[in-house]
C-alpha cells in the first residue's frame, strides 16, 4: 500500500475517562488499546493505523489534532515538507531522524492553515528508504 494514515492523535481533557470510553466504544469493532503511557497518552490499533489520545496539557510541537501520513521514502518526507511550506504551512520540525521516537524514525512536521500539526513519516532503516 502506498501511503496511508499512520496515526491520528487528538487531545482530551480527561485521559483516564477517555481511555475507558474508547476501550468500550472500540471493542465491538475489534480495536484494542495497544500501548501508551499512564497520564500522557494511549494508542489504539484501528486496523493498521493508530488512533491516539493525549492529555490536553501537552506542549508543542503537539496540537489538539495531529495527523501523521506514512510515506515510502525519506525523499517523500522531504518532498511533502517542501510542498507544504510552499502551500503556506509553517515549519514545525524539518525533515530528519527522530531517534527519540524509534531508532529508524524519520519525519517532518508542519502546521497547516488552522495550526494543526501534520506529519509525514516512515520508520525503517535509511538503506530501505
Amino acid at each position: 500500500m502506498h501511503g496511508m494514515i499512520d496515526h491520528i492523535t487528538i487531545a482530551v481533557s480527561d485521559l483516564e475517562k477517555s481511555k475507558l470510553f474508547y476501550e468500550r466504544a472500540l471493542a465491538p469493532l475489534g480495536y484494542r488499546r495497544t500501548f501508551g503511557k499512564e497520564g500522557v497518552f494511549w494508542a489504539f490499533d484501528v486496523g493498521g493505523s493508530l488512533f491516539e489520545i493525549q492529555h490536553t496539557d501537552d506542549k508543542p510541537p503537539l496540537t489538539r489534532v495531529h495527523v501523521a501520513f506514512r510515506v515510502q521514502s525519506r525523499a517523500e518526507v522531504e518532498a511533502f515538507y517542501r510542498a507544504a511550506l510552499e502551500a503556506g504551512a509553517r515549519d514545525n520540525g524539518a525533515p530528519g531522524p527522530r531517534p527519540e521516537y524509534e531508532e529508524n524514525y524519520y519525519a517532518c512536521f508542519v502546521l497547516d492553515p488552522d495550526g494543526y500539526n501534520i506529519e509525514a513519516m516512515l520508520n525503517q532503516p535509511a538503506s530501505q528508504g
